[in-house]
């Protein structure tokens, strides 16, 4: 195979570069992969691997330098859908695990399948993995290299691959229905049958397979299967289909073939021809591990493939609560309508969990803190809401919102100031001063304006309260945060008795930061929102999506878990300093939680949107 496959690398994967390697100290915590990779690192299993510049057969690799690599993994997910949380997990793995020990991770797509794949979706991914703070270049002794592959450049291989096990004994064409192959499988209790077409000479099956890829033959009219054993207890092992027939044009190759290779089949000579080390795969890929052996032993036996070849590890997917990974689920919910895209701030998916307000730093810890383990288990939602809390608490700019506002006036404004119109401007912290580090320079202070009308929290006032109640009811005394101290004289009421407006007086010389300011004592501080500057928003209140916390397990109708409310979109009232908020921004709304400027919407037409991304507190178990 030739050095110069095509890459496609975009322009920009240089200028996203993944996380500072970390020496041997820095290592995260151990795991068994970990253990393994340090084991094959000590043992020099793959020492003697040369790097041709680019994947290719024994021949190119042979011709090449010692690999600088130490190790070499690879991310290869199919281009047919978008990338959920549980692809973020193996992101991180696997772009962290060479990170962490002088390796690179190949950015690879497993493009074999023509019918289901888009350009799109390739996209998409792209920007996923650079988004989590990875990318797929490595610097070796002062050269550069994008590893950016797709599986369909490897076609001509895996064809060439295909007719050396033909005349190698080692794999025939099979012209069984589909129905016939499925009954002559056998079961778990029941050994496979031999096709009646299983002993046909290699001479036979060669031009035969030629006829398959020269389109004489109809879609599903054969199969190639390799020739391995019918009574292996491995049903996988059971002369598994390797190349089906489809007349379908692919996004990369167009309409050269007719013929693809399956997956089980292409995913190892792929990793093979990349000189992977370790291919990192999620436990439902164990029992095809034997398979994948075979054929690398079969095609490093023919001299095609470079010895050592790869190894296949599996680690336990992540099961979230409260979430669905089905690729076929989630393009329902949006191709119903359930939701408003694959970026819906409710969906799983890494877009949608952008726009939601998670930031890389949170997933990467998040995928660091659940661990990687060979045995299945479920992560409480709650896990990553907490890794996001951890990352916000010293970065999200603090700021005022009344969601459900009510209006308060001070009914002796011009008394004390001398004019109803009078405005004072009042100032807060950006961050608290213990996120600052020492060194740090604070960021400036937050302005906004006290005057004679206020928004408040509904819930703020009690015309009756109730006991331990601290806030505004008639004759208590409160502080309006980062401004004076008022006592509460009573509301306004509309015919049907509902609260239009409360009713306050100001205290003179009570103005936080003043010498004056604690010269009268209130046991309750509320936040709120100055009507001479304050900026009406649209905020979206985002809950999970399902009640269920394991809405698809068990055969159950995942539909029937939506949550009726997990979307409520209220009109508020926020501080200036949010109003002038950049798209995805995040702030925290004091005493809500974690918010962020919508990255589609806000700022459109001069919209102001935020969405929910979490409280400040755990309220999942709640």
């Amino acid at each position: 195979m030739s050095s110069n496959t095509p890459q496609n690398t975009p322009s920009n994967a240089s200028k996203n570069n993944a996380p500072a390697a970390a020496d041997g100290e820095e290592h995260k915590v151990s795991n068994f992969l970990r253990q393994i990779i340090e084991k094959d690192l000590e043992q020099g299993t793959y020492a003697s691997r040369q790097w041709g510049g680019g994947p290719g057969d024994a021949t190119h690799h042979a011709a090449g330098q010692p690999d600088p690599a130490k190790i070499r993994t690879r991310f290869p997910p199919e281009p047919n859908g978008y990338l959920h949380v549980g692809h973020a997990k193996s992101i991180c793995l696997n772009f962290g695990l060479a990170r962490d020990y002088g390796g690179v991770c190949h950015m690879r797509f497993d493009d074999t399948n023509p019918e289901k794949e888009e350009k799109e979706y390739v996209d998409s991914i792209l920007d996923a993995v650079q988004w989590l703070g990875f990318n797929w270049q490595s610097s070796f002794n002062g050269k550069s290299e994008q590893h950016l592959y797709y599986a369909s450049n490897y076609f001509d291989f895996m064809y060439r691959a295909a007719e050396h096990l033909i005349t190698a004994g080692h794999a025939y064409v099979d012209e069984q229905t589909a129905e016939e192959m499925r009954v002559n499988r056998g079961d778990f209790g029941k050994p496979g049958v031999d096709s009646p077409f299983r002993s046909r000479s290699p001479e036979e099956n060669l031009a035969r397979f030629r006829e398959m890829r020269d389109g004489q033959l109809a879609d599903g009219a054969a199969v190639l299967r390799a020739k391995i054993s019918m009574q292996s207890p491995n049903i996988n092992m059971r002369d598994p289909a390797i190349y089906r027939i489809r007349r379908a044009t692919h996004h990369n190759t167009g309409d050269a073939w007719c013929i693809y290779p399956m997956y089980t089949f292409a995913h190892p000579i792929e990793d093979a021809l990349e000189q992977i080390t370790h291919s990192i795969c999620t436990l439902e890929f164990e029992d095809q591990r034997p398979f994948y052996d075979w054929l690398l032993e079969r095609l490093c036996e023919g001299g095609l493939l470079k010895a050592p070849p790869p190894r296949q590890y599996e680690f336990a997917r992540l099961n979230l609560t409260y979430v669905i990974t089905s690729k076929r689920k989630l393009a329902q919910l949006v191709n119903e309508k359930k939701v408003s895209g694959w970026d819906d701030p409710r969906m799983p998916t890494i877009v949608g969990l952008r726009r939601r307000g998670y930031t890389p730093e949170a997933i990467q810890l998040f995928a660091e803190r659940i661990g990687v383990t060979k045995s299945d288990s479920w992560i409480d939602y709650s896990t990553l809401d907490g890794c996001l809390r951890e990352d916000l608490e010293n970065k999200a700019h603090r700021g005022m919102a009344v969601l459900d506002p009510v209006k308060l006036v001070l009914t002796n404004w011009a008394e004390v100031f001398g004019s109803d119109a009078y405005t004072e401007d009042c100032t807060q912290p950006a961050l608290p001063h213990s996120a600052i580090a020492e060194g740090q320079t604070p960021p400036p202070d937050r302005v906004f304006k006290i005057g004679k009308d206020v928004w408040i929290e509904r819930e703020d006032f009690e015309e009756v309260p109730p006991k331990g109640y601290k806030r505004l009811f008639p004759g208590n005394v409160v502080r309006l945060k980062g401004g004076y101290v008022i006592e509460c004289t009573g509301c306004a009421k509309d015919a049907d008795g509902k609260v239009t407006e409360v009713h306050a007086k100001v205290i003179a010389g009570t103005k936080s930061g003043t010498p004056g300011a604690d010269s009268v004592k209130a046991k309750a501080a509320i936040t709120w929102v100055g009507a001479a500057d304050g900026v009406s928003a649209e905020v979206r209140l985002y809950d999970r999506l399902f009640t269920d916390p394991q809405p698809d397990a068990g055969g159950k109708n995942f539909l029937d878990a939506l949550n009726p409310d997990s979307l409520k979109v209220v009109t508020a009232f926020v501080e200036p300093s949010l109003a002038a908020a950049q798209p995805d921004q995040k702030f925290q709304f004091e005493r809500f939680g974690y918010f962020v400027a919508d990255r589609t919407d806000h700022g459109v037409g001069g919209k102001v949107v935020f969405n929910r991304v979490t409280g400040l507190k755990d309220s999942w178990g709640k």
